[in-house]
């Protein structure tokens, strides 16, 4: 452990700007970097290069400092605590990084502070990572992915999806997959255009791609999907006037709380052969309020607002295999889709394998659909008896025991 690591593992009692802030700022500014890890000690003392080490994590400096946090720290203390972290923060320390027990530094901050996300340190943390996630979507040119090696470059993040594996990066990144599923090498998800070429079973309580077992829907979802369904009719005492559209069919759960509201028009969006096939078997096509939208809703949208023949009251968005740049995309159709009282919501699945990813994310929707003079009203939802054993799938793509539900409209 270097002087830098030992200097953050508090062994002065009381934490003193004094004692610690300008012996931290003195390593910073002689060149060490924030983001030294105990790994790379390691490989120094035996005389090894970064990458022979086998960890494969980044156990940085706030990583010992989270994993040190006293647990009587006092008022007095965390304000100190917390300008250390500033300190880090502003020499270039990561938020997102993993360390040797595939923890982040949200996670052991949770885990130290009692799961309390509004601590002031934890929100630190998520602050940071807004803050890197929108100055990393300026130097791409507009595109916003979560930090992450060099060999993902290219990827955005998701929508609802899975962590990676253990060994396959450095730092906890949500570049990694597609909605509600992870990109590796063999997933059959990878894309949209992928999906839409797979095949998909329904069984009991899922709705999965057929040779991955990949989530695409599961039954786990359906008080989430009442609660939404409430949510897009801005006038629940009134909803035989309102016209409604769900981009993504899966199950149709929502779709199915929708039609007990009996609403005018109940549009459905579905690009999938496979879910419109079941569509048509289950009479979905005969039932006399609703209309399906055949194809992608890149297409199919930008028919209906060309036309300019329908506004609708209340738009819910829940796909797979797309990436939060469609959605960014999608918020240029919304704006002009939707009435001036309109309400549109998502199944937020943004970054839910991490609590801290899944919070960073939650702030970033309210700075996007507030440039369209929205607002996102969050509520909050504990979800810990709902969710399965993931068992039947290949992999989980909600790993938090809470749910933001969002609730979008104008200012």
């Amino acid at each position: 452990m270097s002087e830098l690591h030992h200097i953050l593992t508090f062994p002065i009692r009381p934490i003193t700007k004094e004692a610690y802030l300008p012996k931290l700022s003195a390593f910073l500014k002689s060149g060490i970097p924030a983001t030294y890890t105990l790994e790379q000690v390691a490989a120094f003392e035996q005389g090894k290069e970064d990458d022979e080490t086998t960890s494969g994590s980044n156990t940085t400096p706030l990583h010992i400092l989270a994993r040190s946090l006293p647990e009587d720290l006092s008022s007095d203390e965390t304000v100190v605590v917390l300008e250390m972290m500033n300190t880090l923060f502003e020499y270039g320390a990561g938020w997102n990084f993993l360390d040797y027990e595939n923890k982040s530094i949200g996670d052991l901050l949770l885990e130290k502070r009692g799961q309390d996300r509004n601590g002031i340190l934890y929100q630190r943390v998520v602050e940071a990572g807004v803050s890197a996630e929108l100055l990393l979507r300026k130097v791409t040119g507009g595109e916003i992915e979560f930090l992450d090696d060099d060999d993902n470059d290219d990827e955005l993040p998701i929508i609802k999806e899975d962590p990676p594996k253990d060994d396959e990066q450095e730092s906890y990144s949500h570049s990694e997959g597609a909605t509600k599923i992870a990109v590796d090498n063999d997933a059959t998800a990878a894309d949209q255009e992928t999906y839409l070429h797979t095949k998909l079973e329904y069984t009991d309580d899922a709705l999965v791609t057929k040779d991955n077992r990949d989530g695409v829907m599961m039954d786990w979802e359906t008080n989430i999907m009442k609660l939404a369904s409430d949510t897009i009719f801005p006038d629940l005492n009134d909803t035989s006037s309102a016209t409604v559209l769900n981009i993504g069919f899966g199950m149709g759960i929502i779709d199915s709380f929708i039609q007990e509201k009996n609403p005018k028009r109940h549009y459905i969006c579905e690009a999938h052969p496979d879910v419109l096939a079941k569509m048509k078997k289950d009479g979905w096509y005969e039932k006399q309020n609703v209309v399906i939208l055949e194809g992608r809703w890149q297409d199919t949208l930008n028919k209906l607002l060309d036309d300019g023949n329908v506004f609708f009251d209340g738009i819910y968005y829940d796909t797979f295999s797309e990436h939060y740049q469609d959605m960014l995309d999608l918020y240029d159709l919304i704006v002009g889709l939707i009435k001036p009282e309109g309400v549109f919501s998502f199944f937020n699945g943004l970054g839910a394998d991490r609590p801290i990813c899944y919070d960073v994310y939650k702030k970033i929707v309210e700075l996007d659909v507030a440039i369209y003079s929205m607002k996102c009203e969050y509520t909050t939802i504990h979800i810990d008896k709902q969710l399965p054993d993931w068992k039947d799938v290949k992999r989980s793509y909600f790993n938090c025991n809470y749910y933001y539900h969002p609730r979008i409209s104008f200012i």
